[in-house]
């Protein structure tokens, strides 16, 4: 535990004493971060949730409304199925997120609409067939 301050020290040369004394004792040697540079969003201002942002960025965790992440799935399926090994594949990732989409239509959840309508599988499956033809 932390002495008092003695009547008549300088406050000043009283707390640099403290950290001397604490350094001698090894007590600032396995702190996390030590020797390592300051976080780079120091200068920024000051945000009560710094701590959950932070976290979520490590985890690679985020949270959108509904809407949002479905949009973002739809417009990574479509690269997807093209991308994918067979049109069998092809197909199943464009049935399984018209079935979202569809869902999503129909119960729209609170938040933004989500602006994207079904693909066509047959045209998608077409587009698939193309690709690998050039190959």
């Amino acid at each position: 535990m932390t002495e008092r301050k003695p009547p008549g020290v300088d406050f000043e040369s009283w707390v640099d004493k403290q950290i001397r004394d604490a350094e001698t004792r090894g007590e600032f040697d396995r702190l996390p971060g030590a020797g390592k540079p300051l976080p780079a969003d120091m200068d920024s201002t000051y945000d009560e949730l710094w701590w959950i942002k932070r976290k979520m960025a490590r985890e690679g965790f985020s949270v959108l409304p509904p809407a949002l992440a479905l949009r973002k799935e739809v417009e990574d399926a479509l690269p997807a199925a093209l991308a994918a090994p067979s049109d069998r594949i092809a197909r199943k990732i464009i049935t399984e997120i018209n079935d979202k989409i569809r869902e999503m239509m129909f119960k729209p959840p609170p938040g933004p609409p989500l602006g994207k309508k079904p693909y066509d599988v047959e045209d998608v499956v077409r587009q698939w067939r193309e690709r690998r033809a050039d190959l």
